[in-house]
């Protein structure tokens, strides 16, 4: 029974955002710079899947260590060159994330309860879901084909 319900609300979903126009703010990147905001998004996606598992084994050190790689220290490589094309707010919810990732890892050490450091992470998704809510990437680069052509007549 879960899983038609399951089904039945995924197709009520799907159909739901079919039909809406994507009002989300555009960004709009370089192919350089949405390299790098993607990239750093699945490293994020990554390490709080290695978290939540890490959980499940009880490894609150292995915890730590996940989440202390996704805290401000990652937040410093190589974002100057977005901070001029990325607006404050999409700026400030990122930088909050990773003040989250460096407070789930302090608590992770020192409260070592797994039930807190869930808790923490599911407010840190839900910061990572109203961003992706708000925002969409669009490059700014032409693709090869609308390259003009150009021609030598010699």
């Amino acid at each position: 029974m879960k899983k038609l319900a399951f089904a039945a609300l995924a197709i009520v979903a799907t159909a739901t955002f079919a039909q809406d126009i994507d009002e989300r703010k555009i960004l709009s990147l370089n192919e350089m710079q949405r390299h790098h905001i993607l990239t750093e998004m699945r490293a994020l996606l990554l390490g709080t899947q290695q978290i939540l598992q890490a959980i499940t084994e009880d490894d609150m050190l292995a915890v730590a260590r996940h989440a202390r790689m996704l805290g401000t220290e990652m937040a410093h490589s190589g974002e100057n060159h977005l901070r001029s094309v990325l607006p404050k707010d999409f700026m400030q919810l990122g930088i909050s994330v990773h003040k989250s990732f460096d407070q789930i890892a302090a608590d992770a050490e020192t409260l070592k309860d797994t039930k807190h450091t869930l808790a923490q992470l599911s407010m840190t998704l839900q910061t990572c879901v109203a961003c992706h809510a708000a925002y969409q990437i669009r490059t700014t680069d032409l693709p090869a084909e609308a390259q003009p052509v150009h021609h030598d007549h010699h």
